[in-house]
């Protein structure tokens, strides 16, 4: 518990750090989405510039010690300010359109490639030169392909060649939103390219440090111990190897979780799916700091929360950090 509370003590201070950050950085860049409407209706005068500044929260007037207190406020009460893009539009209120759809699609594909990874990882560990090891090298070239082009040859066969898939958006033209039927299949339907697109991408990594951990553990004393007394082959690959071989899996894998809520922001793009990557690249093309000010808060959280649950399952998974922690 001692190890717990110092780990909850660190990523306060980060979570304080982050929302520091997250102040600064929009302040230090120049113009804002304000100033580029403004460009357009140049007869407009400076006192409507100035009454958009404070209605969008894009205002920097007052000293920067008011302004940091003014934002620390809004944060702890949830106001993250007035989205340029979907105005008059809380950034709440579209964010909470968007990451349903992120933590569905990226959370599911995650998961996915982690589960199947450390699996095929244990299989071509125990199994040295059978199928499993001579198809790795497949994966890990699939991993270094960028996702976004092998999104593209995938939309290209499957959806505009053979027509079996959608290639864009989350779900079909005239739907409502909701939970009938015919939204949640159509929904389906949508998120098979990309998440197909994640799950292969990533499933090479997870399987190779799987598998270069596992084989180091086959080759421990405990394990060559466990075999010897005639323990079945199951038992051995999952209690005594795999248990302590997934540890830093594990520990990538909570890193991963904390990254889904920010989407995997090209691969949106380029499906054109409604998630919080998508989101993103929208801010970012119309310098709408006020969503990117919450997307950046909102991942960095995320990060924090992961790892620090992370951190607990740790210990329960290894006893050695138990015998740290309370020493």
């Amino acid at each position: 518990m001692r190890f717990l509370a110092r780990r909850l003590v660190f990523y306060i201070v980060a979570a304080w750090a982050a929302l520091t950050i997250n102040f600064f950085i929009p302040r230090a860049m120049p113009g804002n989405a304000v100033q580029g409407m403004m460009a357009k209706f140049p007869a407009l005068s400076p006192l409507a510039m100035k009454a958009l500044e404070a209605e969008f929260g894009t205002s920097h007037s007052g000293s920067l010690l008011h302004q940091y207190g003014t934002y620390l406020i809004n944060i702890l009460h949830g106001n993250f300010g007035i989205d340029l893009g979907e105005y008059p539009a809380s950034v709440i209120s579209v964010l909470a359109t968007a990451i349903p759809w992120t933590l569905t699609l990226v959370g599911v594909a995650t998961v996915t490639s982690f589960v199947l990874g450390t699996l095929l990882g244990i299989g071509a560990a125990w199994r040295r030169g059978g199928t499993l090891e001579q198809i790795l090298p497949g994966f890990i070239l699939l991993q270094a392909t960028p996702y976004f082009f092998l999104a593209l040859l995938i939309i290209d066969f499957l959806a505009v060649r053979f027509h079996l898939f959608p290639g864009s958006l989350g779900y079909g033209v005239g739907l409502v939103p909701g939970w009938t039927g015919a939204f949640i299949f159509s929904a389906i339907y949508h998120s098979i390219l990309p998440a197909t697109t994640l799950v292969m991408t990533t499933l090479g990594g997870w399987m190779l440090g799987m598998r270069n951990v596992m084989i180091t553990i086959l080759g421990e004393d405990y394990v060559l111990a466990a075999q010897a007394k005639g323990l079945s082959p199951r038992r051995v690959v999952i209690t005594y190897a795999a248990r302590n071989a997934i540890l830093p899996n594990f520990s990538a894998f909570a890193m991963s979780v904390g990254f889904v809520i920010s989407g995997a922001l090209v691969m949106e793009v380029v499906f054109s799916y409604p998630g919080v990557g998508l989101l993103l690249y929208n801010s970012v093309t119309t310098d709408d700091y006020p969503m990117l000010q919450a997307i950046f808060l909102l991942v960095s959280v995320a990060v924090l929360v992961a790892n620090f649950i992370s951190d607990g399952v740790y210990v329960i998974l290894d006893p050695r950090s138990r015998r740290e922690a309370s020493a």
